[in-house]
Formats: C-alpha cells, sequence, structure tokens
C-alpha cells in the first residue's frame, strides 16, 4: 500500500483520496501519489503548465461530475440543473469582469475546442485563415494540416522577421491584402513578445477580415494587468483556462460583439460538444474568483520578473534566447551557440533527471526535426506559484547549465537533483 504521509504535498492536498481509493483501486492510488511527489519536488518549467489552488482540484472531484447539463443556463435539455445554473452563470460573470467584456461562453472542454467553435461561427469550410506557423511559435490549432484546421479551412501564413524572430506588422499586413483572409489569428504557443492588438485589428479592418486573439498563454498575465488585453480590438478571444490562469484544464470564448455570441452559443452547443463538465465549469468558477483577487496582479507581475530574471540568468551562461529575451512568462532558447550538438531532446531528457521538468521546442528556422529540435521553451508561472522570486530563478539557470554542460553525466544529474529537492522543500507545493 502507498504510504500517504510520506509527502507534504500528500499530506495537504490527497489524504482522504488516496486512503479512498488504495482500498477501491490501489494501483491507481500508487500512481497518483507518485505523481503528487513527483509535482512536489521538481520544478516546472514547461510553459503551459502550473498548479491550481487546492480549492480548483478539490472542486474537480465533486458531486457535479454525476450531471448531465446539456444547453445553457435556463434553457437546459436535462431536469435537475438549477444549481449548476448558479454555477456556470457565476463562472461567466467572473471571467467577463476579468477581461472587461460582454459575453463568455465557459463550456469548451479545451482550447483547441474553443478554436474550433470559433473557427465554425465565423468561417465556412474553405475559408482563408491567416495565421502564424507552428513552426515559428503559432499553435497546431492555427493551421497545422493534419489539424481540423488545417483539414477544413484554406491556412496562409505570416511569418516572424527573420533578423528580431518578432511580428512584423507591415509583412502581416501586407501578407493580408495578399490572402484576402476571412479571419486572421494571433496569440501563440511559443512567442515570448508583447503582442500589438490595436495594429491586428488595424490589418484586419483593411480586409474586412475577423481577428481572433488565441491568449491562450498569456491570458493570467492580461488578467493580471501584465500583459495589454485583446479588447476592445479583437472580436473574439479564445484561451485555455490553466496556464497562467490557473485554473482546471478547460477552455472559454469571449466577445463584445453580440452577433458573434449568438453564433458562438450555437457552434459550442450543440455544433461541437455535448454536455458540458460541469465539475470543470465549477473549477473554471473558482479559479476566476481567485484571478480577480488582489493578490493575483501580484502573482501575474512576478512571472514576468522572473521571466526577465531566467532570461537574463540564461543569457549570462552563454545561451541564445530567440527575439534577444521575453515580454511575458515563456521564452525560447536556442541552444546551439552553447553547444553545436546539444538537441532539445537531449536536454529535455537531461534535466528531466536533474528533476527539472521542461519540454523541447523548435526555433524559429529550425534546422532539426519537430521530436528532436534545437531548443527549449521555458516558462515561469508555475514556478511563481511556488512563491519563487528572481534570487531563485539566478539558481536556476545555474542547475540548467550544469546538467547541460556536463551532457547529462549521471553523477552532475544527481547532485542537482538532490539541490533541486531542497529548493523545492524550501518552497512546497501548497505550504504558504
Amino acid at each position: 500500500m502507498t504510504n500517504t504521509t510520506e509527502s507534504p504535498v500528500l499530506d495537504k492536498m490527497s489524504c482522504t483520496l488516496l486512503e479512498t481509493l488504495e482500498s477501491a483501486d490501489p494501483q491507481v492510488a500508487a500512481s497518483m501519489a507518485a505523481e503528487a511527489k513527483r509535482q512536489q519536488f521538481t520544478l516546472e518549467l514547461i510553459a503551459s503548465e502550473n498548479h491550481v489552488s487546492p480549492a480548483v482540484m478539490h472542486t474537480m472531484g465533486s458531486w457535479l461530475t454525476n450531471k448531465y447539463a446539456e444547453g445553457y443556463p435556463g434553457k437546459r435539455y436535462y431536469g435537475g440543473c438549477e444549481f449548476h445554473d448558479q454555477i456556470e452563470d457565476l463562472a461567466r460573470d467572473r471571467v467577463k469582469e476579468m477581461f472587461g467584456c460582454s459575453y463568455a461562453n465557459v463550456q469548451p472542454h479545451s482550447g483547441a475546442n474553443a478554436n474550433v467553435a470559433a473557427f465554425m461561427a465565423l468561417c465556412k469550410p474553405g475559408d482563408t485563415i491567416l495565421s502564424l506557423p507552428i513552426s515559428s511559435g503559432g499553435h497546431l490549432s492555427h493551421g497545422l494540416k493534419p489539424n481540423f484546421s488545417g483539414t477544413f479551412y484554406n491556412i496562409e501564413s505570416y511569418d516572424l522577421d527573420s533578423e528580431t524572430e518578432t511580428l512584423d506588422y507591415d509583412h502581416i499586413a501586407k501578407r493580408a491584402l495578399e490572402t484576402n483572409p476571412k479571419m486572421i489569428i494571433c496569440g501563440y504557443s511559443a512567442y515570448s513578445r508583447t503582442i500589438d492588438f490595436a495594429r491586428f485589428r488595424e490589418i484586419a479592418d483593411s480586409v474586412g477580415a475577423y481577428l481572433m486573439a488565441d491568449i491562450a498563454h498569456i491570458a493570467g498575465l492580461v488578467a493580471g494587468g501584465a500583459h495589454p488585453s485583446p479588447f476592445p480590438h479583437a472580436h473574439i478571444v479564445t484561451s485555455t483556462t490553466h496556464k497562467t490562469l490557473r485554473g482546471p484544464r478547460g477552455g472559454i470564448i469571449l466577445t463584445d460583439d453580440e452577433e458573434v455570441a449568438k453564433l458562438v452559443d450555437r457552434k459550442v452547443f450543440p455544433g461541437s460538444q455535448g454536455g458540458p463538465l460541469m465539475h470543470i465549469i465549477a473549477a473554471k468558477a473558482v479559479a476566476f474568483g481567485e484571478a480577480l483577487q488582489p493578490s493575483f496582479k501580484t502573482y501575474a507581475k512576478q512571472i514576468v520578473k522572473n521571466a526577465n530574471a531566467l532570461a537574463d540568468a540564461l543569457v549570462a551562461h552563454g545561451y541564445r534566447l530567440c527575439s534577444g529575451g521575453t515580454d511575458n512568462h515563456l521564452m525560447l532558447v536556442d541552444l546551439r551557440p552553447r553547444d553545436a550538438e546539444l538537441t532539445g531532446a537531449d536536454a529535455e531528457d537531461w534535466l528531466g533527471a536533474a528533476g527539472i521538468v521542461v519540454n523541447k521546442n523548435g526555433i524559429p528556422n529550425d534546422p532539426r526535426k519537430p521530436m528532436v529540435t534545437s531548443g527549449l521553451r521555458l516558462g515561469t508561472a508555475a514556478l511563481t506559484t511556488r512563491g519563487l522570486v528572481e534570487a531563485d530563478m539566478v539558481l536556476v539557470a545555474s542547475l540548467i547549465d550544469r546538467v547541460l554542460a556536463s551532457s547529462g553525466d549521471a553523477d552532475v544529474c544527481s547532485k542537482v537533483c538532490s539541490e533541486v529537492h531542497a529548493l523545492c522543500e524550501k518552497y512546497p507545493l501548497y505550504g504558504h
């Protein structure tokens, strides 16, 4: 049987759950306990991940999972939804307050599902959509060929400036005139600089296109005042609710346009989904409530401070950062100037052995394959949730460099892992 009292994260978060599971399903209990300890004693630097609060976590495992609630508040296809209506209305009201918009749909199961509904609402199959390709920092749901977006729509691309590795708005305007898109997408999976939403709207208006902002990565920064808002510029905004927003895994769609709102509601349900996940919507409501607190603004700004500190420290160790740095929570590290033979895949494996969790990532014009890559994508949202500050980022950069400089030497990884463990004990999950 799993010892449920071995880790602080288990003490504070999971004892009752694991005690129940140990009787009902000891195999699942053992894996869950191991994962809890993995999260407690590793440094999470994957830019798309974070640690939810105990309130958010426990809300996901609640009575609400037992109920079907197809439809919308006041217009359900099942009886017994009165309390689910209250919760969904609360989630919608809170997220509208967060982003200063008039409409929200909180039912999408994921960011990709939100994008499906947004595309269906505003575009017909075969319509042209202008977006940044995944190879330059875009997202797979913005036009990758095997994805629904690349399957059903004509995807045209704009790209980053080859010198600065930043958005070139004159180039984007030129591409818009050349392609005459129905929709232009801004918002990215691996772009570290501030997005000029107002300029994007000017470009969209110049060709009569809808502007869609996918702010999945920066939503928490926008909510916390650490990045400009896509409102009032974007016609439609999609996002995940995890990442920097620090909620459960899920999606949202926002707009200020009443006609767009009507189209979106129909394309979420019944257009692309059935019953909403009410236990997740409730957890979204809890997370949105947290994000409306003054402390969240402090958190969002600290994410950016930490990212800048980590970026500066990595540069001091000889690494090159794409675009020269970061304005948000993430950075793309080009490993080649430090070691021409070093790949993102190797770096991910070696750092993982040392308790530092990262993901390999392609850099602009990367000569290596997507499962190999020449870079890493690092983010500071999860470390900031734990309580780490700028001085700790300097230490984290040093730990990363020690592992990579040793080419993943087992002794070095073991020593770094011990230091990571000590740092995690200093900043325990849910220990504040």
